[in-house]
């Protein structure tokens, strides 16, 4: 283990560097992200206003504005661009580089993308969760926190960034075969957006088609980790979601090995 540190740990100081030195790029996208909430949360509350009940498929309206801001804080811990990268290296043969280096192709992204997750979640994480308790105690009248559901939420987490984050690596490898992923990473993120409950609850959705999301991977990445933040998963439910997690973490995992040796093969440069 010290061995591995050793070697990736100019790969998450890379990260923390990239960000800080792209800082007002990352501000206006966080302002970006932000915006986007608050657009999601004057919609909601006009669909509450016009319904006929308090509830709306198990949610109230306190429950929806928090469940809003929990998704985009969940997105931004969980963001994986490693499809974007893999493919931008494709496109400009600097992936050529990459491959003489004795390191794992992977792990040199996994670890710098760490490197900047562990600046965005130094400033955002704390102000976020406590502007959010705050504003559901004053919604509800009540302290709701829960320190045992902010360790599960923050450990669901991580195994939602690490699916993420392969399933990335794996979408990125069909750059080596078609050459120019962005199209087909802009189509990705909207799909995976829907299916993961990013736009609309899984729990909206008709019930079969929401039992069949609910296992597929991609409710693993943001709908799990906002429930269990809520409260609604317990006990054995709780057990089963995090175990799912854990599943896909791995499948993605094998599966992104499994790419590499056969995607390798057909690389072949564009320019660099």
């Amino acid at each position: 283990m010290k061995r591995i540190f050793k070697i990736y740990f100019p790969f998450i100081n890379a990260g923390m560097q990239e960000t800080a030195t792209y800082r007002v790029n990352w501000v206006f996208y966080i302002l970006g992200s932000v915006l986007g909430c608050f657009v999601s949360y004057f919609i909601w509350h006009a669909v509450f206003l016009s319904g006929s009940g308090e509830t709306m498929n198990g949610f109230t309206l306190p429950q929806m504005i928090v469940y809003i801001f929990l998704i985009f804080l969940t997105s931004t811990m969980i963001g994986s661009d490693a499809a974007w990268a893999v493919g931008e290296e494709v496109r400009d043969g600097s992936i050529a580089m990459r491959l003489i280096k004795p390191v794992s192709y992977n792990a040199t992204f996994l670890f710098q993308e760490l490197g900047n997750k562990l600046l965005t979640e130094m400033i955002l994480v704390v102000p976020l969760i406590a502007g959010l308790e705050i504003v559901r105690t004053l919604i509800t009248g009540s302290l709701q926190f829960s320190v045992f559901n902010l360790l599960i939420y923050l450990c669901s987490c991580v195994l939602a960034y690490l699916i993420n984050f392969f399933f990335n690596i794996c979408f990125g490898f069909l750059a080596f075969v078609i050459k120019y992923l962005w199209g087909a990473n802009m189509m990705k993120n909207c799909i995976v957006g829907f299916l993961s409950g990013a736009i609309i609850p899984l729990s909206f959705l008709p019930e079969t088609l929401g039992r069949i999301f609910m296992i597929l991977p991609f409710a693993s990445l943001n709908y799990t980790p906002v429930m269990i933040y809520m409260g609604v998963y317990q006990g054995t439910e709780l057990l089963y979601y995090l175990g799912l997690q854990v599943f896909w973490a791995l499948f993605f995992f094998g599966l992104s090995k499994l790419l590499w040796v056969v995607s390798v093969r057909r690389l072949s440069v564009q320019g660099g």
